[in-house]
């Protein structure tokens, strides 16, 4: 499983359910990466999407504690127990978690891999990647030559889990 993620200096992604920066390079960057796969992400990360409409050409795994909460194009799972039990029915490496800060907490220490845009900036933020440069699990492999769009410097990091840990049972 993988985590895909743009942030801040600060390990900023969102305020106000919103990104905190549009940089188009990561967008097409994002779509590459998770064309044809499946994306897990909460509900709130759900409604900040366009139109507050899944994303075509992937799976769209929602979890969400509201009960009666359905959604075209997309499957909602209410609990961790069921989010574990349909990830456990995919290939892992067709999985990406994209959102927001709590499926971030919950689902990292199952992923091997995660996609990095490091943005160069502190922003206002309420929401929050867990800061994998400090965690003694995870090092970094990649990183690319620092870009710009217009102002705003970034890079591309890939980070890698130094050992695999399977998804609990419940």
């Amino acid at each position: 499983m993988k985590a895909i993620v743009c942030a801040d200096r600060n390990w900023g992604i969102g305020y106000h359910n919103r990104l905190l920066v549009s940089i188009p390079h990561d967008a097409r960057f994002f779509q590459q990466q998770t064309e044809g796969k499946i994306v897990v992400m909460g509900h709130h990360t759900l409604d900040s999407l366009p139109g507050g409409k899944p994303m075509t050409g992937r799976t769209n795994l929602v979890l969400s504690g509201l009960p009666d909460l359905q959604v075209r194009g997309a499957e909602i799972v209410h609990n961790r127990a069921e989010l574990f039990q349909r990830l456990k029915q995919e290939n892992p490496d067709d999985i990406y978690v994209i959102g927001g800060g709590k499926v971030y907490e919950l689902l990292l220490p199952y992923c091997d891999t995660a996609y990095v845009t490091r943005v160069d900036e502190s922003y206002q933020a309420d929401t929050w990647f867990p800061p994998i440069d400090y965690m003694p699990e995870w090092q970094k492999e990649e990183e690319s030559e620092e870009q710009t769009y217009f102002d705003i410097a970034y890079t591309f990091c890939t980070y890698r889990k130094k050992y695999h840990t399977e998804l609990p049972e419940s």
